[in-house]
């Protein structure tokens, strides 16, 4: 019989609805339970695509005595991480300040004040390698509860005041300038795997956010090492197991700090994130790789990711069925020498096994392998007509195997990254339809997650808006993806929705200091208003919100958005010579904000060559309006008093609104914007 997670609309809680755990939704209802019976409760957070996070559902939460005990003793709450971002952040706090890392599932045990007294993340079935077995977790839990009360009060106490004293303030680093930004690239440098890319070692994840500041920098500096650093990191996993040779599109992480075995699951916001990057680097230094690496990953979105209501799915799983009926991970992806014969013939396999780097050993489980281009350099192989040939029919062999899972729901923040990936992909490219597909999501946005209110919600699924308010992350990247889009299109509505999600990120996310949280004034109280201004697989909401502000106050003139986005800034010259990986696009932000950021106006069409050439302008954070006619100035500020130039379309490359002569050479406005 289905528990009271059937009628909630996220794919993960969906996933534990017919679960012999009894689950409560977070809601006060499940802690007002839990003070009227007494029991602590239990937190459960994960999400759909987590492959540890189903390992533990079906070893614990789908097993009878397992959930009978827990339904006797405590009252079991279970969270989409993706849909409360803020319920994650402050407790995962607590468990990376406790145990020192942190991770999914989390597991943690709370009063019914929701104050935390034990915490962990996967507990295994059976005691081993030193980790108790859930069963055991739950019990001494229990007995703690039971027999020591006072002494599980005080350490929640504890916790709580540890957890309150922890606010940021905004300014502590000052402004970045050149010395914070050349500090941070040093220690980069003293990261960098110069033999595999990517900076430290195992499990490695996509450096998007850095590799977008070091092109920022070099396209200010002229600094080759930061460029040589992007290009070969980026080189390194187009090249490895952690991209998809056959689909486009990229894994979560690597294993390895080779590129070889990745943790399959693909996050929209990784292929957003990656597919602007590498879109980036062509325009920085034309390679063909990145050329195609970006529009495959582009069309993977598309392909594979994009809903019929015409926004972007969260995710896709790492398991999926195997040949023998088995859920495992990757089995959707790899290979074995056997199978490329059966889909091949014997010498088309041999040439697809050296191209790709199938063994019979294998690089991954059972002998399979996960493929890489180990036959091939930077440049297609010498032979691109097989190689596409032999892609294409392995491709189509692999599409009639079970695919993975898909978590439907959209996170408007991460549709926010897709839009502005897309929306540059296409003009970069001349891929209309990117931009077309960006301007369905940005529709989807404006229609269903902000509706008829004056707020951003969180998530919808099947083109209902969701119950949870927008954080900050949803408010910045959303819009960046709108900012973008008026750049590509000329739209000036979507620089008007901008400003509107703006105005409520400085009336409802900054506090009197100038410092940013994670959560509107008025959110859900929790244990403590989450703040949080690193950047890990995403750009955090702080420096999301910073980047768009900038934007915003270029595109404007407004001192306001420039003046927060200054504010929000200082925290990145306090974080970036410390710890520069961990707040890539706070630097790129701030690279942004030394280069001015440059404004090109251009009188002329949309999509004409001036216009074009504005785009691939490498100038970090420049911001783009173009139009033509009396009304261009009413949707563009930068248009304003700015017309062609004898007739024909002119460019304006400007500073504060403050702009050098006019050009009609696309040549001379190239020069002028760092090409």
């Amino acid at each position: 019989m289905p528990n009271r997670l059937a009628n909630e609309t996220s794919p993960y809680l969906l996933q534990h609805a017919d679960n012999p755990v009894d689950w409560w939704p977070w809601s006060p209802e499940a802690f007002e339970e839990a003070r009227r019976r007494g029991v602590p409760v239990l937190l459960s957070v994960g999400y759909a695509s987590c492959h540890w996070c189903h390992v533990m559902a079906h070893e614990s939460f789908e097993d009878a005595s397992v959930a009978d005990y827990l339904n006797a003793h405590f009252v079991p709450v279970k969270v989409d991480r993706e849909e409360r971002p803020d319920v994650d952040a402050v407790y995962m706090e607590a468990v990376q300040a406790a145990t020192g890392q942190g991770g999914w599932p989390m597991t943690v045990f709370l009063t019914a004040d929701a104050e935390p007294f034990y915490f962990g993340t996967y507990f295994p079935p059976e005691a081993r390698h030193g980790m108790p077995s859930f069963h055991q977790v739950l019990e001494g839990v229990v007995a703690a509860w039971s027999d020591r009360r006072e002494e599980v009060a005080e350490v929640a106490g504890r916790i709580v005041r540890d957890l309150a004293g922890r606010s940021l303030a905004a300014g502590e680093g000052g402004l970045p300038g050149e010395p914070e930004l050349a500090q941070a690239l040093l220690r980069l440098t003293r990261d960098y795997d110069e033999k595999h890319g990517g900076f430290g070692g195992a499990p490695k994840f996509p450096p998007s956010m850095v590799i977008e500041f070091l092109l920022r920098h070099h396209a200010r500096t002229g600094a080759e090492g930061a460029l040589q650093m992007a290009a070969d990191s980026c080189a390194a996993m187009a090249r490895g197991g952690i991209y998809d040779q056959l689909g486009g599109g990229f894994a979560r992480y690597a294993v390895d700090r080779e590129w070889v075995v990745p943790h399959f699951e693909k996050m929209l916001y990784d292929n957003a994130l990656l597919c602007r990057v590498y879109a980036h680097l062509w325009r920085a230094t034309g390679s063909d790789l990145a050329r195609r690496v970006a529009l495959e990953t582009a069309d993977f979105m598309v392909r594979e990711l994009r809903t019929t209501e015409g926004g972007f799915a969260s995710a896709l799983d790492a398991d999926s069925e195997d040949a023998q009926g088995r859920h495992v991970e990757g089995a959707f992806y790899v290979w074995t020498p056997a199978q490329l014969r059966e889909v091949l013939g014997e010498q088309d396999a041999a040439f697809a096994a050296e191209y790709f780097g199938v063994t019979e050993e294998g690089t991954f489980e059972e002998g399979s392998s996960v493929l890489r281009l180990v036959g091939a350099g930077d440049a297609e192989h010498d032979d691109p007509a097989r190689v596409t040939d032999v892609r294409a029919r392995l491709l189509a062999a692999r599409e009639l195997r079970v695919r993975p899972e898909r978590d439907d729901k959209i996170v408007a923040a991460w549709n926010g990254l897709a839009i502005a990936a897309l929306a540059e992909t296409g003009a970069y490219f001349d891929r209309p339809d990117l931009v077309e597909r960006a301007t369905e999501a940005a529709d989807l946005l404006v229609r269903v997650h902000m509706g008829d209110v004056a707020r951003l919600c969180r998530t919808s699924k099947d083109g209902r808006a969701g119950d949870n308010s927008g954080v900050l992350e949803d408010y910045g990247d959303v819009a960046e993806g709108f900012l973008a889009l008026a750049s590509v299109t000329g739209e000036g509505v979507w620089l008007e929705f901008a400003g509107f999600l703006l105005d409520i990120v400085l009336e409802r996310f900054i506090g009197e200091g100038g410092q940013m949280f994670d959560t509107a004034d008025d959110a859900e109280r929790l244990i403590r208003r989450p703040q949080d201004p690193t950047d890990s697989a995403t750009p955090a909401g702080w420096t999301a919100a910073a980047g768009a502000l900038l934007s915003y106050a270029a595109h404007t003139g407004s001192e306001a958005h420039r003046t927060a986005a200054e504010g929000a800034l200082g925290i990145v010259g306090a974080l970036g010579p410390k710890a520069p990986r961990f707040i890539g696009w706070g630097l790129a932000v701030a690279e942004a904000l030394l280069d001015g950021p440059r404004e090109v106006a251009v009188a002329g069409p949309v999509g004409g060559e001036l216009h074009r050439t504005a785009l691939l302008g490498r100038a970090p954070g420049a911001v783009v309006a173009a139009g033509e006619g009396p009304d261009a100035g009413s949707e563009f500020p930068l248009l304003v008093d700015r017309p062609p130039v004898g007739g024909e379309p002119a460019a304006y490359v400007c500073r504060h609104f403050v702009c050098d002569a006019p050009t009609t050479d696309t040549g001379e406005l190239t020069e002028k914007l760092g090409g």
